[in-house]
C-alpha cells in the first residue's frame, strides 16, 4: 500500500531550557523574534513559549515537574535542541506510514500538543539520532 504523505515544511525547532523567563529575552530582544506567548501543556509536563521569525518558529521548552521528559533531557544533556517538528497534511497517514515501515515510535497514537496541534514523536533511532515530531495544525 503506497501512501502519499505530504510534508509541508519544518514547523518548528524545540529547544529545551531550564527557564523560559531566563532565555526569552535573548530570542525576543537580541535576535528580534516575535514572542507569541507561552502555555503549559499539562499532559507533557512542559511550559512552551513560541517565537516566530518569518515562517519559521522556535519553541522554548521548560519542564514543569522533575519527571517531565524535558527535565530528563536537561539532566542528561543540558539545554539545547530537543526536536525538529515536521508539519504534515495528514498526521494519521504519516503515522501509519511510519508504522508500515517498521519505524521505532515514541507515540503510536496521535495526541494533542501545544497550540492544539496534533502531534506524534518518532524515536531518534529511526531518524539518524534526531527526535522528530510530526505535527498537523488543528482544523
Amino acid at each position: 500500500m503506497v501512501m502519499n504523505m505530504a510534508i509541508e515544511k519544518i514547523d518548528h525547532i524545540g529547544i529545551a531550557v531550564d527557564s523560559i523567563d531566563t532565555w526569552i529575552g535573548y530570542y525576543r530582544d537580541v535576535l528580534g523574534m516575535e514572542y507569541g506567548g507561552s502555555e503549559v501543556v499539562a499532559e507533557q509536563k512542559v511550559r512552551v513559549a513560541l517565537l516566530q521569525i518569518g515562517e519559521s518558529r522556535i519553541e522554548l521548552l521548560e519542564p514543569t515537574s522533575a519527571d517531565s521528559p524535558i527535565a530528563g533531557f536537561l539532566e542528561k544533556r543540558g539545554g539545547g535542541i530537543h526536536h525538529i517538528a515536521i508539519k504534515v497534511d495528514d498526521i494519521n497517514e504519516a503515522l501509519e506510514r511510519h508504522k508500515a515501515a517498521g519505524a521505532r515510535l515514541i507515540d503510536t497514537e496521535v495526541r494533542t500538543g501545544a497550540h492544539n496541534m496534533k502531534i506524534a514523536f518518532i524515536h531518534p533511532k529511526t531518524s539518524g539520532g534526531v527526535l522528530l515530531e510530526l505535527c498537523q495544525a488543528p482544523h
